[in-house]
């Protein structure tokens, strides 16, 4: 079969090296079940014969020794066991196994393993998942480590008969381990003083640098708020505004304050049911408010109030504990060991909040100024007073002053605060509500009662402890939380290396994958623990490992045994998110503003012209000054109309929990980097500085750019073709003033005394194709 070249044709080469792998793998010699066996019954059997007992076929139950010794297995007897038997049947046979119209058919080497573990014994063993990680020790290697990071990564290397690679130059760690900790390059100064300095410590310093910078908190915010599905409106079909950025603020700063991440947790889950809880801790609670609400007219409360209630549930469980527990809300899990009336014990922890669906969406924080208040507090004195005065008067006397009361009561309920935030609040007394078992996840058809409580396959709440909101975020950053740790240790890990040492990060149950390392991630899990949640410092222990700060160049050699380099034989290359993309052009621009918090603002985006079917244009005014300059996470983020730029490169919308963002490479994007007036105005901004700061010489010009752009000094070869870029679009546009003068202005604006318009847009031509190189879109 003959491939098609590009990006297609490479995917499918790809596909194809990992199928012929595949079927090449041997049998392992031992016969690991949760590696090797799960896996298999997990995708090909547990539907059918799995934990749910309503859709269990033929009361064949495979995800439990008793369940599949009782029917199907004899242990060191595969030939006398009927699983064996139905699996190798033949195609046409009625008790082949899988059944043909399921289209699932186990391949020779996946029978082989099972004959091997029926012959072995067909001994089970708890998921890896569900058992509290032990600390391994680290492994011993010969090569060179910086950590114990290294010594678990480079062992495997040694066992697989690989080496790693030399570490990257100063450029290239400069700029990686910047934008891995800040999502912005450093700056030229920056990054020169860290190349000179030669002392032992000079990365650790450059690292230490990054951690402290307010950037740092803003980018991995960003991060955290997919998992808080954060945005500035309420969703569904009208979607309507709502005002909660007081909460991005409050994870913002968390980071930078490097808040202990098991507080971090229990603040956002269970803020307000703390002792005295601070406002801080109040604005914390918005992660949960973060749900959608639907106040279209004739829709239900309840129905949407518990669709929240729901999704809070859901997204507890995925972010902290990489279970898919949405399974388990009309029916008991088929993969997991979770059942319905499970689902419906966690939903009561969340079921007593006071919010209801409401169009004011109460209940709300209020923010005041010392203005606001002061001002609000002299009209209340000033109506109070006049209220005394008017006491005993005769109606005729009261006219006057009660006209001014009026106007006094009107100014103070003018008088708002500067804003407010959605918040939970516990119901108490008579006022809670009971949680009953929804049948097939109907809130209108009801079973039973339930009370609060988490499922059996995990740790166990405190015997004694009160069943409380506040108790079970406790309980998720609890030392015995099997999965906690495990699931946000490798969520750090991912946005580093770009895929997790659980690659599905979203899914560490029978569906999820295996880790690539698992005494890797355990050791991390229980460093993380040990460290106490010190989120700065973990970071800083993976970005300061030598297999971190390894070249990320790869021979074909190593491409064709590791394309995805999940044994980390080489630095990490991963494609930029949309908000570092966009602001890593403004900030070689020197157009990004330095600005920290506060509401969200509108940069600009092309005037589509367009109405939506609901809620009117979805074209905004443009902020002004430097807030259309704003870092990417501070974009007004409206769900039925994300910011476009950036949706093109695998933004969400954030109608829920998005744990692992997809990376595409499409056509689309690089028409938005061209043309976008974002990234337009950004190559006109970075041409004029090029003219003005870049040295008297084309070639000094050129390696200005380049530069500004990719951090490190262009190649010869790269400055004379941009050289040769330069000079052609400049004859180009000296024969057609207009166009030049549109090319070098719009939509950044007059040119500044003394440029010449031809030679702005020409250094705007060769400026646009710099940001629209492949090396500016990654990390290296």
């Amino acid at each position: 079969m003959r491939l098609h070249s590009g990006p297609l044709g490479l995917s499918l080469a790809v596909l194809a090296l990992f199928s012929a792998r595949a079927g090449a793998q041997p049998v392992p010699a031992k016969i690991d079940f949760s590696r090797d066996v799960r896996p298999i019954l997990s995708n090909h059997c547990f539907a059918c014969h799995g934990p749910d007992e309503k859709v269990r076929k033929a009361k064949l139950r495979l995800d439990t020794r008793e369940g599949a010794v009782a029917a199907a297995v004899v242990p060191g007897k595969p030939d006398a066991s009927e699983l064996i038997t139905r699996l190798t049947a033949s195609p046409d046979d009625a008790s082949v196994m899988p059944p043909a119209k399921t289209g699932k058919k186990l391949t020779p080497r996946e029978v082989e393993i099972l004959k091997q573990w029926v012959k072995d014994g067909a001994t089970y063993s708890q998921h890896w998942a569900y058992a509290k990680p032990v600390r391994p020790d680290a492994p011993k290697t010969k090569f060179p480590t910086t950590n114990a990071i290294d010594n678990f990564l480079f062992a495997r290397l040694q066992a697989e008969k690989l080496s790693p690679m030399p570490e990257a130059d100063r450029y290239t760690l400069a700029r990686r381990v910047a934008l891995d900790l800040t999502g912005l390059p450093p700056s030229a100064e920056e990054v020169e003083a860290f190349v000179s300095d030669k002392t032992p410590r000079a990365y650790e310093k450059f690292v230490d640098k990054q951690l402290a910078k307010p950037a740092f908190g803003e980018h991995w915010g960003r991060m955290w708020l997919d998992l808080a599905r954060y945005a500035d409106s309420a969703g569904y079909a009208d979607d309507p505004l709502r005002t909660i950025w007081k909460y991005r603020d409050y994870v913002i700063q968390s980071f930078n304050a490097n808040k202990p991440f098991d507080q971090f947790t229990v603040e956002q889950i269970a803020g307000d049911m703390l002792p005295n809880p601070t406002t801080e801790q109040l604005v914390a609670t918005a992660f949960h408010r973060n749900t959608m609400t639907n106040n279209e007219g004739g829709t239900s409360d309840e129905e949407f109030r518990n669709a929240a209630v729901v999704d809070r549930v859901n997204t507890t469980f995925m972010v902290w504990m990489g279970t898919s527990m949405a399974c388990a809300q009309c029916h008991t899990h088929k993969y997991d060991p979770i059942t319905q009336i499970e689902y419906f014990r966690s939903l009561a922890f969340f079921n007593n909040t006071e919010d209801a669906d409401r169009v004011d969406e109460t209940p709300i924080l209020p923010f005041w100024t010392d203005e606001l208040l002061a001002k609000k507090s002299a009209l209340e004195k000033q109506v109070a007073d006049l209220d005394a005065a008017l006491k005993g008067k005769k109606p005729d006397e009261m006219k006057p002053e009660r006209d001014k009361l009026v106007a006094l009561k009107n100014d103070l309920a003018a008088v708002k605060p500067l804003t407010t935030v959605p918040v939970m609040k516990e119901l108490t007394g008579t006022a809670r509500r009971k949680t009953k078992l929804q049948f097939r996840g109907n809130f209108m058809d009801l079973g039973d009662e339930v009370t609060e409580g988490t499922p059996a396959a995990l740790h166990a709440l405190p015997e004694k402890a009160p069943r409380t909101r506040l108790e079970f975020a406790k309980w998720l950053v609890s030392a015995e939380n099997p999965l906690t740790a495990r699931v946000i240790a490798n969520k750090f890990w991912e946005q580093i290396f770009g895929t997790g040492i659980v690659r599905t990060s979203e899914e560490f149950g029978a569906q999820g994958e295996q880790p690539s390392h698992p005494e890797l991630l355990d050791w991390l899990a229980t460093e993380l623990v040990a460290q106490k949640w010190d989120v700065k410092q973990f970071l800083k222990l993976i970005v300061m490992s030598t297999a971190y700060r390894q070249s990320a160049k790869v021979s074909p050699e190593l491409f064709e045994r590791d394309p995805e380099n999940r044994l980390l034989a080489r630095g990490p290359r991963v494609r930029l998110s949309a908000e570092m993309i966009r602001d890593q052009a403004l900030f070689a621009a020197g157009l990004l503003s330095a600005k920290t918090l506060g509401p969200s603002v509108r940069p600009q985006q092309p005037n589509l012209g367009v109405t939506a079917a609901f809620g009117g244009s979805i074209d905004w005014q443009t902020s002004t000054g430097e807030d259309k300059y704003r870092r990417g996470l501070y974009t007004q983020w409206r769900r039925s109309n994300p910011y476009p730029s950036m949706s093109t490169f695998d933004a969400p919308n954030r109608d829920i929990c998005i744990v692992r963002r997809a990376r595409t490479n499409t056509p689309l994007q690089a028409l938005v980097l061209m043309n976008d007036p974002v990234y337009t105005e950004a190559a006109q901004a970075l041409a004029r500085r090029t003219i003005e700061k870049g040295g008297k010489t084309t070639a000094e010009k050129a390696a200005f750019a380049f530069r500004a752009c990719l951090v490190r000094a262009p190649s010869e070869a790269e400055v004379e073709r941009l050289v040769t870029l330069y000079e052609a679009a400049e004859a180009k546009f000296a024969k057609d003033a207009a166009k030049a003068t549109q090319f070098a202005t719009n939509p950044l604006g007059p040119l500044p005394k003394g440029v010449g318009v031809t030679d702005a847009a020409a250094w705007t031509v060769v400026v646009n194709v710099v940001m629209n190189l492949d090396e500016m879109l990654m990390k290296r």
